[in-house]
């Protein structure tokens, strides 16, 4: 299994007086795949955009890799070491077709077998804003598909199968376990979840890890 180590240490992120990310540690090793659940406003997203050096309000330190983002030169390399699926995909202010994003992904060969099997691989001439919410979904994560094939080595997605009929999210779950990468994954969706490393709940901006499932199981025999 490939994939960067992410560390947190003590990281807090605000928006203006808002406190978002409250002192939150975390260490996620190469390879191991992490689902962040919790309620809307609790900080998942927020601290997403922290390790992918997005979030410009911040206290702490964000390594992915074992490197930070002082330098302009590592900014470049976290952005390149990062694939990303957003919770709410742009579609560009300009006509930006759906090939165009696969291609921006580093590798179109792969990313374009993924759209193919995601099923999307026919709408490669389709300007973004004209796709579904779900074939907007699809397309991204085959963008992602890309990413990882041009060597990223972590994977943070973001609510990436929220508008996606059951059968869909099954498949796409199945696309984000499997690849060689760090996953790090913000998710309402059980099936996901289930399919990590670990699970953390997320609540006030603070981590605590959710046990699993069959834990304490057995006791009443």
């Amino acid at each position: 299994m490939g994939g960067l180590e992410v560390q947190l240490r003590d990281v807090t992120c605000g928006h203006g007086r808002v406190v978002a990310v409250d002192g939150v540690d975390l260490e996620v090793a190469a390879g191991e795949r992490v689902a962040l659940t919790g309620t809307n406003g609790s900080g998942k997203s927020t601290l997403l955009r922290a390790v992918l050096g997005l979030h410009r309000q911040l206290r702490g330190t964000v390594l992915v890799g074992g490197r930070s983002t002082r330098s302009a030169a590592d900014r470049a390399w976290r952005r390149r070491a990062c694939a990303w699926v957003p919770q709410k995909p742009a579609v560009g202010r300009f006509p930006l077709l759906a090939g165009e994003l696969l291609d921006s992904s580093g590798a179109p060969g792969p990313a374009a077998d993924a759209a193919d099997g995601l099923g999307v691989g026919g709408l490669r001439r389709r300007p973004l804003h004209t796709l579904s919410g779900g074939q907007l979904q699809r397309t991204y994560l085959a963008r992602a598909v890309g990413c990882v094939a041009a060597g990223a080595g972590v994977l943070l997605a973001d609510e990436p199968t929220a508008a996606l009929d059951f059968a869909g999210q099954e498949e796409a779950a199945e696309v984000l376990t499997s690849l060689p990468v760090t996953l790090l994954v913000v998710t309402h969706d059980r099936t996901l979840a289930a399919r990590c490393d670990r699970v953390l709940d997320m609540a006030a901006g603070r981590l605590r890890e959710v046990p699993p499932a069959d834990s304490g199981r057995g006791a009443a025999g």
